[in-house]
């Protein structure tokens, strides 16, 4: 797998200084994409949990011909993940108002299920109350 990570500035230490982190993530040449939702809840909620993430609940839907898009809230925010099994692709948002969450546990364990062949990856700062 290939990662590129690109920090708009370093991560802080502790969360006094911002509201929240956010990945975005993008998944390519997938060599076992989900064709149906309830196969993508589970990777996601699976993976949320494996983050450290409280699972509240989750939505996704079935795009027709193919395609699932779908939302797991966690109480510490949100995992995201919208699929064009067409392009053998994956893109997913990783929100959290936690610094607790290890969100590469969950990027890691997705990039594993759908055996994506390159990831390209950013982490962003979001709401950082020092500016």
């Amino acid at each position: 797998m290939c990662y590129i990570l690109i920090f708009e500035r370093e991560p802080p230490l502790s969360k006094s200084n911002v509201l929240g982190w956010h990945w975005l993530v993008d998944f390519f040449q997938c060599a076992h994409l989900p064709t149906e939702s309830t196969i993508l809840e589970t990777i996601l909620v699976t993976a949320a949990e494996m983050a450290g993430a409280t699972v509240v609940q989750s939505c996704f839907h079935q795009f027709s011909p193919y395609g699932l898009s779908g939302v797991v809230v966690i109480a510490e925010s949100h995992l995201a993940a919208h699929t064009w099994p067409e392009h053998h692709s994956m893109c997913i948002d990783l929100f959290s108002c936690s610094d607790k969450i290890h969100a590469q546990v969950a990027i890691d364990y997705i990039a594993e299920k759908i055996q994506a062949g390159k990831v390209d990856q950013r982490h962003i700062l979001r709401g950082n109350l020092l500016d």
